[in-house]
């Protein structure tokens, strides 16, 4: 593990993003700014495919293509073996939801603030295999409500899956408490932590699930195209994945295959190599600051800009959770969010917009048809906040 890099020197951060200084940049939950060593990885692999071909590099590089095991293991507090490098973070989720063999009246328990693309996935086995989707409510606070879960779980129960951070909000669900509720019945438990991975200290030990989904482009600051599953060793033998192909098995006889032992099942043969080069630089530029560090850093940013919208005129702070984390949502009367994200694009401050279509039973039932999405990362500085709050007092008035 690299050593870290403490205390989290912001200037440091900022000098190795160039495009910090362009713009203020706090569309992090959707695709973050690369650091200058990502993006030297990536161009550097590119380069060296085109100067020797795409086979060879892949030979030269050897090292640094099989270093995000190792570096996704230490963010996650798992082994090597049970990491898969995958294309996104939706088909690293795909891969293994779609790798659980339903049957007819299997129960498939999910959360009000879940994600599109994997609720689709949800009613497509329900429709293809009767599975049934049932929703555990949600608590006071927003976060999915332990104790209901608890009381929802019987014996036809297959799997629970859950968003750890939506994709609206900066609610974060207690990913924990859900897997301690999966250990004691012996369910398997997917966690998706797109929103999550690299803002936050991730521990599958403690959270106790067996599989788990994440992407490089968000918060990790690695490029598109990346991704990676987390699945438990113990859990493999019930997983056969949806798709394979000669990387994920051997074919040994005319009638027969057999299934690589490890979590690489769940990748393919071909892959964006210079992108898993940069994802493993990624994962340990994360490891150097030290997630604690940028945990730390992200909420306290997080904080001064929900006190910062909520003092503006007319703006509403959407998020919900007794924990939040780097991702703030909000409303401004008698402005469309879309209308607002332009308006603040003009002056370089980036945001985003989250639509019910998202998180569909979320947002309906909270009438929300969309929000603006500002997400802050440990690079981002107070002096941002303090601009991007005075550009929207100036609009509001």
């Amino acid at each position: 593990m690299p050593a870290p890099l403490a205390p989290l020197d912001v200037a440091r951060a900022r000098r190795e993003t160039p495009a910090a200084a362009e713009r203020i940049y706090f569309n992090n939950a959707g695709a973050s700014l690369m650091p200058q060593p990502v993006l030297d990885a990536v161009i550097g692999h590119l380069r060296l495919e085109a100067a020797v071909g795409g086979y060879e590099a892949e030979g030269q590089a050897a090292a640094a293509l099989e270093r995000p095991y190792a570096a996704l293991a230490t963010l996650l507090n798992c082994a090597p073996d049970e990491i898969a490098c995958i294309e996104n973070a939706t088909r690293a989720w795909d891969m293994a939801f779609y790798a659980i063999p339903f049957a007819p009246g299997d129960r498939i328990l999910t959360v009000e603030a879940e994600y599109a693309s994997n609720f689709i996935a949800y009613l497509q086995v329900a429709r293809q295999r009767g599975a049934r989707v049932d929703v555990v409510p949600s608590d006071e606070s927003g976060a999915v409500d332990v104790a209901a879960l608890r009381g929802m779980i019987d014996d036809r129960v297959k799997l629970i899956a859950m968003t750890h951070v939506p994709t609206n909000g900066g609610l974060v669900n207690p990913a924990a408490a859900v897997g301690e509720v999966a250990r004691e019945a012996g369910v398997l438990y997917l966690l998706d932590a797109c929103q999550s991975v690299g803002q936050m200290p991730i521990d599958v030990a403690a959270i106790g699930c067996d599989m788990l989904s994440g992407t490089g482009r968000k918060y990790l600051r690695g490029p598109r195209g990346t991704g990676f599953l987390y699945v438990r060793r113990a859990a493999l033998e019930q997983l056969e994945p949806p798709l394979l192909d000669l990387h994920a098995a051997t074919w040994v006889a005319p009638d027969l295959y057999e299934l690589r032992p490890d979590a690489r099942r769940f990748e393919n043969w071909e892959t964006n190599f210079a992108g898993k080069v940069g994802l493993g630089v990624a994962v340990d530029y994360a490891l150097r600051w030290g997630l604690d560090a940028i945990w730390e850093r992200v909420r306290v940013l997080a904080d001064a800009l929900r006190a910062g919208l909520a003092d503006l005129p007319g703006v509403e702070v959407r998020d919900l959770g007794r924990e939040r984390c780097g991702i703030v949502t909000f409303t401004a009367a008698g402005w469309e969010p879309a209308a607002l994200q332009a308006r603040l694009a003009d002056e370089r401050i980036n945001v985003w917009i989250s639509t019910a279509s998202g998180t569909l039973l979320d947002m309906t039932a909270r009438r929300l048809p969309s929000v603006v999405r500002a997400s802050v990362h440990y690079y981002n500085t107070e002096d941002e906040i303090a601009r991007c709050c005075a550009v929207l007092r100036d609009l509001l008035r």
